[in-house]
């Protein structure tokens, strides 16, 4: 009954309540994971392209130079110039100087540090900034590409990457220093990209680098260059797409990758920053709602205890009463605690209960003065009929003149007058009875000399308590209707036996007996109220019976293996005086 009690109730709809708060609160962190994701990788990408751009734009200046100083005069006027030896004359220096002046302040109008080269076929010299060297057709020929070329260096026990690119007047298709009028090359080294990496990094950035797969790195000042291989192995376990964005795990760490590719340079600008710094405020939200989900839920418990104690408790307590008082215990009591509506209820239960026990008893009271002034009644309904028979039985000895008879008769009726004139007791020793019937059967056996009986009770049987006169009856009985009319008959058997608190005597002769249907029909009226036809000595005793001993006891009739009927008489001890019996038995 008590199986889904109130608290688990309430702790299960407030579960209950929790599990579609939990998944909305799931499903929005979710959604706002994934925009996060979206709009970071959107701002990141639009960075990095922005970065990308800006060393574009100084790349494009770089390779811009070589065109602007092709157009210079000085450096037209180089082209026409012829030697007539493998030195310099004065004009031709003084030519050069001039050009060294502009490369310099070409160079110095830059952010970036690079170096311009003017190779002239004309005077066969590379003009820079400080110096005007000869040079080879055929190393010319074999440095000369087109776009930006790199070229791993090392410098000063570091490795760097030099980027250069040539202009070359006339344009042709295929390069031939033979051809060629004016040579330009420029040349910077990837140190520039590594101030702006540093200058990138210092607005919040993680550690982005270059990558060009077949040539290397270009790292920042302070990158983690083992973890950027990592990654790097990881990105070339695929084919790079261009721009992107990909989810790499490193080390059991989850780190979020925007890769930028530059069509001018053909490197891929690449950026990374951990998955947990990213998403550490929807970390921090998270584990705050767990532990107010947590609290809420431990909150729920504790008023549902609480309601479970104040409420629950007392109404059990009040059903369990009322189930004890439904089966008939009236000594049950509700414990009061507190001072509240159920300990009101309770107070009013107790007092109920108390009234109602009160009431059972009086009623008990008055139904066990009933009982026994009806039982005094049945008992008194006995004497008369007794006293009939006897002084018919006198007054046929008178007749006859057998005196001795008609003594024996008032000694046994003296004997028995003594006994039944103690109608104060209401219950005598068995041992009493047998005595009494003792004489009864003597004062028969004066009657009828063919009558023979024996008496076989247990000694401590003797010692019961029964009401006075209920084996009288049935011996007179077994006398009168069942061995006088035969005249054949004249035994008489008296036997009692115990099993645990059941006890029996009976009564069984050889006379006449009775049929089936004679003995059920008598025991069906021995249950209903004496009529006339009914006569009042067996139905006395068995009402008398079952007024005292319960509703089992009384009497029942069969066949008997004499000849005759055998009428026992049944009744149960009370459980109280059980163990009283057993003592008795045991000392007997």
């Amino acid at each position: 009954m008590y199986r889904y009690n109130l608290f688990t109730k309430m702790v299960s709809i407030m579960i209950i309540m929790l599990i579609p708060i939990t998944i909305l609160y799931f499903y929005s962190n979710k959604t706002t994971t994934d925009v996060l994701r979206s709009e970071l990788n959107t701002s990141n990408n639009n960075q990095l392209s922005f970065f990308q751009n800006q060393v574009e734009t100084n790349m494009e200046l770089l390779s811009s130079w070589p065109i602007l100083l092709i157009h210079d005069p000085d450096i037209l006027n180089l082209k026409d110039t012829y030697l007539a030896g493998r030195d310099l004359d004065l004009e031709a220096i003084n030519l050069v100087k001039r050009i060294q002046t502009k490369i310099s302040i070409q160079e110095s109008s830059s952010n970036w540090k690079s170096k311009l080269y003017l190779y002239s076929p004309s005077i066969h010299r590379i003009v820079t900034e400080n110096d005007a060297q000869p040079y080879k057709d055929e190393d010319l020929k074999r440095e000369v590409k087109s776009g930006w070329q790199v070229e791993r260096i090392t410098e000063q026990g570091e490795e760097r990457f030099q980027f250069s690119w040539f202009s070359f007047t006339p344009y042709m298709s295929q390069f031939s220093p033979e051809r060629a009028t004016t040579i330009m090359k420029v040349v910077f080294d990837s140190r520039n990209i590594e101030d702006m990496l540093d200058k990138f990094k210092s607005g919040g950035r993680r550690d982005p680098f270059y990558y060009k797969q077949g040539a290397g790195e270009i790292f920042n000042r302070s990158a983690d260059r083992p973890l950027a291989a990592q990654l790097v192995n990881k990105l070339e376990e695929e084919t790079l797409q261009g721009s992107e964005n990909r989810t790499l795990e490193i080390d059991g760490e989850s780190y979020s990758v925007n890769i930028v590719y530059s069509d001018k340079m053909g490197w891929y600008l690449i950026d990374y920053m951990p998955l947990t710094e990213i998403l550490q405020p929807i970390h921090t939200s998270n584990r705050l709602f767990y532990v107010s989900v947590s609290a809420l839920l431990l909150m729920s418990c504790v008023v549902a205890y609480f309601l479970y104690v104040q409420v629950q408790v007392p109404v059990r307590q009040l059903v369990g009463g009322f189930q004890r008082l439904k089966q008939g215990d009236y000594s049950v009591r509700v414990g009061i605690r507190g001072k509240n509506e159920f300990s009101f209820l309770s107070g009013r239960f107790n007092s109920m209960v108390e009234q109602i026990q009160e009431l059972i008893e009086n009623v008990l009271m008055e139904k066990i003065h009933v009982r026994e002034a009806r039982l005094k009644q049945l008992q008194s309904q006995i004497n008369p009929h007794f006293f009939y028979n006897c002084f018919s039985f006198i007054t046929s000895m008178a007749k006859l003149g057998n005196h001795e008879a008609v003594v024996g008769m008032s000694h046994n009726l003296s004997r028995y007058y003594r006994y039944t004139t103690r109608q104060e007791r209401d219950l005598v020793a068995l041992s009493e009875e047998v005595e009494f019937v003792t004489h009864y059967l003597e004062i028969q056996n004066m009657r009828m000399s063919r009558l023979q009986y024996t008496v076989n009770i247990p000694p401590q049987m003797r010692r019961l308590d029964l009401p006075p006169l209920v084996l009288q009856p049935l011996v007179e009985n077994a006398v009168l209707h069942g061995i006088q009319p035969l005249a054949a008959a004249g035994m008489l058997r008296i036997t009692g036996s115990c099993s645990g608190r059941t006890m029996t005597l009976t009564v069984e002769d050889d006379g006449q007996g009775m049929r089936p249907e004679a003995i059920r029909e008598l025991e069906s009226k021995l249950g209903r109220a004496m009529d006339e036809e009914m006569g009042c000595g067996l139905w006395n005793v068995h009402q008398r019976m079952r007024l005292r001993f319960g509703e089992e006891a009384g009497l029942t009739f069969a066949a008997s293996p004499l000849g005759g009927l055998r009428v026992t008489l049944l009744w149960q001890l009370p459980e109280d005086n059980t163990e009283n019996w057993s003592g008795r038995n045991n000392n007997d």
